[in-house]
């Protein structure tokens, strides 16, 4: 008997495994299809360094192959696989706006009638002689509204209900009238899902799943977290033009239908399969052909090839319509791209913040092979992009401007990049042309050079000097500053002479004053055109917050920019308890082919160098005294490299300031012990020491030759916050320039900035030498 059932489990075992296997069987025909991506998915990880991606492509009755890449979680070595959770953002809308039109089918909802017939109480501000916002509307974008409700926004973490979301958006005005200008509205699908809600009497998300999810068999999708997703949803990243990198958060929309899906691309792709089958699945159902047709037109406009139709994007792709949607929502990046016609769909998902550019490059190049496949086409090559060289890439850099526009072509570490009123983008050698390739722009843009002139997308620019310190009314320095969450940071800043703001991490605003308080947005341009920012200032000029009228409200971060306040932690520990630990403890061993140490005093070889050496007083982040005298030593080669740079800057009406250099490895040891777990990246490690240990590290900042003090740089010195990063993007022309010019001066004589702080730089030959551990009394 026991024979029989062991015989009977084996059995199912080799049954299981196979069942398993068959499900990434894919036809041979297709083997190179996706040869090709898989090297494609490969190269983008590696080079934009994501985390995972999957991706699923469907040939109706042909074709299905859907895969994972990466890791889900690096940390434990999970691989990324076609079942791995996103969050997909927008594409949600997709499934909010397909759940009204199946409604609608049955008389249950008409989406031409008036929403007041559905919310009575829904009633923003129309001041376009009273013409009604329609469903129709606001699933096409078309209705007016305002991009972010008050309540329940992308921004805000504080998880309202859907209902108190929607209430919320009375307080606002119409930007357009209804059904005249496509303006993209979150809060426009967060009514749209309320409508659901209200008519039918049940909350939203469990309506979804009865109506939407289930009948699709989408069994691994919800507009809502379950603690089944955990073990397999993707951990996600943001990242930052300044340089940061963080986890995404996780916290609940408010306007849930507008962005809250959690999803798969198989589950995912079973909607497009519902497509491809005219509205039906597994031979049931779903929506009628004709619905989906409709929400294939563009709605409100003549074209029958480009806009928003009824949830989906309409475009063209290869001369075939295509309908698509994508998705951003923290950390995680979507597209879901169909082509009705010859039946062939694409789902690729994300899990690092604004990679959109990178999901739809290989969207794109999907279905461009199975176009080719199809049409017995040789396959196309994925676009894969290659360093400038160095003397190409100097003849680049500089300030470019039209009589419209400006661009700014600058090198960031080891990489180009591409800086207009809109964005910044690496830009990356493609055969003999230079192109835009990274997460937020893919070959977008075009790049020639001839003599002074940068042509971009064909359109001229004329190189020019940029004004380092232009005029602008001194009352802008009390709105200038960091406002919101740590997750979404809003920074109101100042450049060339205008203000400016850098919203969602990635898109940059230039702003038009309509009095003291009240800018403008750009008209045409960006998420939020048409729409207003409001600052509430105090009665000492200083701006408390800021608000997207009638809509999100940002509350300043930390004044300290303003109050010029040394930055200043608590330390873990009392002073005395870290000197006396740190005093008994042993450096680590250091390279026994170390060169000798050869200490100078800097100002023994350029007495025009001064010093403000901030350890040798209880000015600094610890508010102690760390050194017996206020001496500054630097390895001989080292020194003399900054005599040079000091030098340079004479020319400028500038001298260096130091504030640190040869730090004895206790005093290192001391940093660290006392620092928090999230400022660490402001202090060495002394398990490894430090490059201030060594004798090639220098605190420094620049003074102005006329009077002696000290320059304004974007952050104070040990300001242990993201405004210390080199490229950090707020403050003002003149401080960002200021910062810029004592980065490329050091750098022009071996020294490298440290990526967390503006004023810490690294002698180029620091590996040579050991770990010094002598207190300035004892240097000969």
């Amino acid at each position: 008997m026991k024979k029989n059932i062991y015989v009977i489990l084996i059995f199912a075992i080799i049954l299981f495994i196979s069942c398993k296997k068959s499900e990434k069987q894919i036809n041979p025909f297709y083997n190179d299809v996706v040869e090709k991506l898989s090297d494609a998915i490969g190269y983008e990880i590696k080079d934009k360094n994501l985390n995972a991606i999957s991706i699923a492509i469907i040939k109706q009755d042909d074709f299905f192959w859907a895969e994972g890449f990466g890791f889900i979680d690096e940390e434990k070595k999970i691989k990324a696989d076609e079942n791995t959770i996103y969050r997909v953002g927008s594409v949600s809308k997709l499934f909010t706006d397909i759940a009204i039109m199946k409604k609608s089918e049955v008389g249950g909802i008409d989406i031409d009638l008036p929403i007041q017939n559905y919310l009575p109480k829904f009633n923003p501000k129309n001041i376009y002689n009273n013409k009604p916002i329609t469903l129709r509307q606001l699933m096409s974008h078309r209705a007016g509204i305002l991009r972010e409700p008050a309540y329940g926004n992308y921004f805000a973490d504080n998880e309202p209900s859907l209902k108190k979301t929607v209430e919320s958006i009375n307080k606002s005005s119409l930007i357009h009238p209804p059904g005249t200008k496509t303006k993209y509205s979150n809060a426009g699908i967060a009514v749209v899902g309320y409508t659901l809600e209200k008519v039918f009497q049940k909350p939203y998300v469990e309506f979804m799943q009865e109506n939407v999810l289930n009948p699709l068999g989408m069994n691994n999708s919800s507009f809502k977290f379950k603690n089944s997703m955990s073990l397999n949803l993707a951990e996600a990243n943001m990242w930052s033009y300044d340089g940061r990198s963080f986890k995404a958060p996780r916290f609940e929309l408010g306007m849930i239908p507008a962005g809250s899906l959690y999803s798969s691309v198989t589950d995912l792709a079973k909607f497009v399969n519902m497509i491809f089958s005219d509205g039906s699945l597994s031979g049931e159902k779903f929506i009628n052909p004709g619905t989906l047709k409709e929400m294939f037109t563009p709605q409100f406009t003549n074209s029958e090839e480009s806009g928003y139709g009824i949830g989906f994007r309409i475009s063209k792709h290869n001369n075939y319509k295509m309908v698509s949607h994508g998705g951003a929502i923290y950390g995680y990046s979507t597209q879901l791209s169909a082509l009705p016609e010859p039946k062939i769909g694409v789902v690729v998902a994300s899990s690092v913040d604004i990679s959109n550019s990178i999901t739809r490059k290989i969207s794109s190049y999907a279905l461009d092979l199975l176009i080719a496949k199809e049409r017995r086409l040789q396959l196309p090559e994925y676009i894969k992009t290659k360093s400038i060289e160095k003397e190409i890439a100097d003849n680049l850099i500089g300030d470019y401007e039209n009589a419209l526009n400006r661009i700014t072509i600058k090198k960031i570490e080891n990489r180009i990049i591409l800086e207009n009123d809109y964005f910044e983008v690496p830009i990356k050698k493609f055969n003999s042309k230079f192109i835009s390739d990274g997460k937020i722009n893919q070959a977008g843009i075009l790049i020639e050079k001839r003599g002074d002139t940068l042509i971009v997308n064909k359109k001229e620019y004329q190189k020019v000097i940029k004004h380092s310190d232009p005029n602008f009314p001194k009352d802008w320095l009390g709105l200038i500053g960091e406002y919101g969450w740590d997750h979404n940071i809003l920074y109101v800043y100042e450049d060339a002479g205008s203000l400016w703001v850098l919203i969602e991490w990635i898109e940059k605003n230039k702003l038009i004053q309509e009095n003291k308080s009240l800018f403008k947005f750009p008209k045409k341009t960006g998420m939020y055109r048409g729409e207003k920012l409001n600052f509430k200032i105090n009665a000492n000029g200083i701006a408390t917050e800021v608000s997207i009228l009638n809509g999100p409200i940002f509350k300043r971060r930390s004044p300290l920019s303003l109050t010029k306040k040394i930055f200043k932690i608590t330390p873990i520990k009392s002073i005395d308890e870290l000197r006396k630990e740190a005093e008994r403890s042993n450096p680590p061993l250091g390279n026994s082919k170390s060169e000798k140490f050869d200490l100078i005093e800097i100002k023994s070889i350029d007495k025009s160098i001064k010093y403000d050496i901030r350890y040798a007083s209880e000015n600094n982040f610890m508010g102690s005294k760390f050194y017996k005298t206020s001496n500054a030593f630097l390895q001989r080669p080292a020194a003399e490299a900054l005599k040079r740079v000091n030098e340079k800057l004479r020319s400028y009406g500038f001298g260096l300031l130091i504030h640190d250099a040869y730090r004895p490895w206790y005093v290192t040891k001391m940093f660290w012990d006392a620092t928090p777990e999230d400022k660490k990246i402001f202090v060495a490690n002394p398990q490894n020491g430090s490059r201030h240990n060594r004798g090639c590290a220098v605190d420094l900042t620049l003074y102005e030759l006329s009077t002696g003090s000290p320059v304004e740089m974007v952050s104070g010195y040990d300001e242990f916050t993201e405004r210390a990063f080199p490229y950090y993007y707020g403050g003002t022309t003149k401080q960002r320039s200021l910062r810029d010019l004592l980065r490329k001066k050091m750098e022009s004589e071996g020294f490298s900035v440290y990526e967390y702080e503006w004023w810490h730089f690294d002698y180029k030959d620091w590996k040579k030498y050991g770990i010094g551990n002598l207190k300035f009394e004892d240097i000969k």
